[in-house]
């Protein structure tokens, strides 16, 4: 029996991708609590670009700044970066006012 997580949607990358500069401790759920720095943000997912201790398939909780604690499956991983995919899609309202909180400099953050 194959393990690991069942998505599906596995294939979301061309939603847009917000940059975003965002320490976080995480809750994975085996190897307990872990410091990850989300380096991009989407309403489908996020990458971090220090995840050298994460497989594909791996869960974790992150908290998330309006949205609040929301599951997260490991997609892919190459090198120290990882690619993360909510277990449900964040509202577009919330969405957006979590990028504002996260991208205070308004010449950061994608036209809407």
């Amino acid at each position: 029996m194959a393990s690991g997580a069942n998505l599906s949607v596995t294939d979301m990358r061309r939603a847009a991708r917000h940059p975003v500069d965002f320490p976080v401790i995480v809750e994975h759920f085996s190897s307990g609590d872990l410091n990850l720095h989300v380096c991009n943000l989407s309403a489908h997912g996020f990458m971090v670009d220090d995840a050298a201790q994460l497989s594909r398939g791996d869960r974790v909780i992150i908290r998330l700044p309006v949205v609040g604690r929301i599951e997260a499956y490991v997609i892919w991983t190459r090198e120290e970066r990882a690619g993360f995919q909510f277990e449900r899609i964040i509202r577009l309202d919330d969405f957006v006012a979590m990028i504002d909180t996260l991208q205070p400099n308004p010449r950061l953050r994608r036209n809407r």
